[in-house]
């Protein structure tokens, strides 16, 4: 058996129908692991299905509120039909919602409470809390799985004008490693995978001039970016697969593995 093998793996992506999830669905996919398409878009679901299988990988679509545990154990219960119990969970919805994103020169006294609730909504209680609820126990039970929940940067180095996203990652990095401390017993590995920027749908605008050139906001990034430049989504595959192997990350949990180009590192 390869070392990153993952024919013996059931993997539930959480927000695969986004680019990050997506990119590690068909990253997994492609590792030999029967994926399943975890989201609320049943259009943008299927067409990563159809986008898997068509490179020869074994997938399905299923609808799923991450912030609903009704809905996920619903799920849970469709994907144990067809594919059998889930061992690799990635929880990759999330983001910074611009319904719920607080503007730049807002100051922290005047955040409102529901913007902040959403966004704890949004990337703690629906990206990792109740996923790990619902799909964690049967890990648990069965002594094997992997649980990779997806931070941010951001989490690390608070960054500016995204001070309520910036803090529901970082309780997502508590709760990895507190989980990480419960499930070790019982060989449920659970990590980070911690991405830099990576340009999406949701942030272009930020990054962008309407020509598109970079915005000031992106010549700031690249700056503090060793790299100088943005990630591309398919540079977080390796990672995830890394720790999704058994084979490969036995010993692995309660740990960030970045991707970010060097951001952590750069100071002055």
């Amino acid at each position: 058996m390869s070392l990153f093998d993952l024919n013996d793996e059931v993997a539930a992506v959480i927000g695969a129908t986004g680019v990050l999830g997506g990119a590690i669905a068909e990253g997994l996919a492609g590792a030999g692991a029967k994926v399943v398409v975890m989201g609320r878009n049943a259009e943008r679901g299927n067409g990563r299905v159809e986008a898997i299988t068509e490179k020869g990988g074994e997938a399905i679509f299923v609808t799923a509120n991450a912030s609903e545990k009704a809905s996920l154990e619903a799920a849970r219960d469709e994907i144990e039909k067809a594919f059998g119990p889930v061992s690799v969970l990635v929880n990759a919805a999330g983001g910074n919602d611009p319904k719920v994103t607080v503007a730049g020169d807002t100051k922290f006294e005047d955040i409102p409470l529901d913007a902040w609730n959403a966004n704890f909504d949004l990337n703690l209680v629906g990206g990792a809390f109740l996923p790990c609820q619902v799909f964690g126990p049967g890990m648990v039970e069965r002594q094997r799985g992997s649980i990779i929940n997806i931070a941010s940067v951001s989490a690390h180095i608070p960054l500016s004008r995204v001070v309520t996203y910036s803090s529901s990652k970082a309780s997502v990095l508590t709760l990895t490693k507190f989980l990480a401390r419960e499930w070790a017993g019982s060989k449920v590995r659970v990590n980070t995978l911690t991405p830099g920027f990576f340009p999406a749908e949701q942030n272009r605008k930020l990054l962008f001039n309407e020509d598109g050139s970079p915005s000031d906001r992106t010549k700031q990034i690249w700056g503090h970016t060793p790299m100088n430049r943005f990630g591309e989504a398919k540079e977080l595959v390796g990672a995830a697969v890394f720790l999704a192997s058994e084979a490969a990350s036995s010993f692995v949990t309660g740990t960030d593995i970045c991707v970010d180009g060097g951001f952590l590192s750069q100071t002055i």
